[in-house]
């Protein structure tokens, strides 16, 4: 039978058990992969997106070492940086984990400067296999959702350079997104988006309590399909009625009709709050179809 590479590009020097936190006991609760898995088809580069809201972006995927060196440190920038997320990792200036081997990693670029301003990383089930479980499954205990398994994409670790949050850019990202799915034969997308936990200069879980708190009232998945965190958001410590606008990431799923999984995960170590999200290509509204998927 056809099988996905390892991994899509070396990184042997790194260590291979190099964690960006610590890793946290996980049970296999995914389901056994279908027996025959065909080869991963990714779209040539560039992507042929819709020129009316890709203009002046370039959008590929990353093909070589460097390519995934420039996504880490972005996702450094954001989630260290901008979100005061505590990084542990084996490069300074980076944002690396034991997944990044694993993953397709999609890069939005600036066509006049080239810099790299926006980035996705996705795991196929396949690939979820290979390393030993989705990178969600250290965080909640997602078996309400292994039934979707064999037909669902991980998405991590996405971020965009706060200079260039508008919504091309993560048009863009959707469009890459759809076409990937269309070709592969997934139609449901499951992520964690992080919210932040730094508000007028001040560290604490303020910010990412009172998003939630404008989730849950709107947006909450069915509860056949809600999951639980491991160490949840201690939320009623904390001041919920905050003014606080959900990241552009989030909203990003919310709009084509994706649905928020339960609660917000809590990483003490590393100082971030997670909340579930998930988007089944059949539910979005049908202008989003249309437009990311041809349908």
């Amino acid at each position: 039978m056809n099988e996905f590479p390892t991994a899509m590009w070396p990184l042997a020097d790194l260590p291979a058990a190099s964690m960006l936190q610590p890793v946290r006991p996980i049970a296999r609760l995914f389901s056994p992969a279908p027996k025959r898995m065909r080869q991963l088809e990714l779209p040539s580069l560039p992507l042929a997106l819709d020129q009316r809201t890709t203009a002046g972006l370039d959008v590929t995927w990353a093909r070589h070492q460097d390519e995934v060196r420039e996504a880490q440190r972005l996702r450094h920038s954001v989630f260290a940086v901008e979100m005061g997320a505590r990084l542990i990792a084996p490069v300074p200036g980076h944002d690396i984990d034991h997944y990044d081997d694993f993953c397709d990693h999609l890069l939005v670029r600036d066509r006049t400067s080239g810099a790299l301003i926006g980035t996705y990383r996705l795991l196929t089930p396949a690939q979820a296999e290979r390393a030993g479980g989705l990178y969600a499954d250290a965080q909640f205990d997602l078996t309400p959702l292994a039934r979707l398994r064999p037909r669902m994409v991980e998405l991590s670790r996405s971020c965009i350079h706060a200079a260039h949050r508008r919504g091309n850019v993560i048009l863009a990202l959707w469009g890459a997104l759809g076409q990937f799915m269309k070709r592969n034969d997934l139609d449901v997308m499951v992520a964690t988006a992080s919210m932040p936990m730094v508000h007028n200069g001040v560290v604490g879980g303020d910010a990412a309590a009172s998003i939630w708190r404008q989730l849950a009232s709107n947006h909450l998945a069915p509860p056949e399909d809600r999951v639980h965190p491991r160490l949840q958001l201690p939320i009623e410590q904390l001041d919920d009625g905050l003014d606080v606008d959900p990241p552009a990431l989030i909203k990003g799923y919310l709009r084509p009709g994706g649905k928020v999984l339960g609660p917000p995960d809590w990483d003490p170590d590393i100082n971030t709050a997670d909340v579930p999200m998930m988007l089944r290509l059949f539910d979005m509204q049908p202008r989003y179809r249309r437009h990311f998927l041809g349908w």
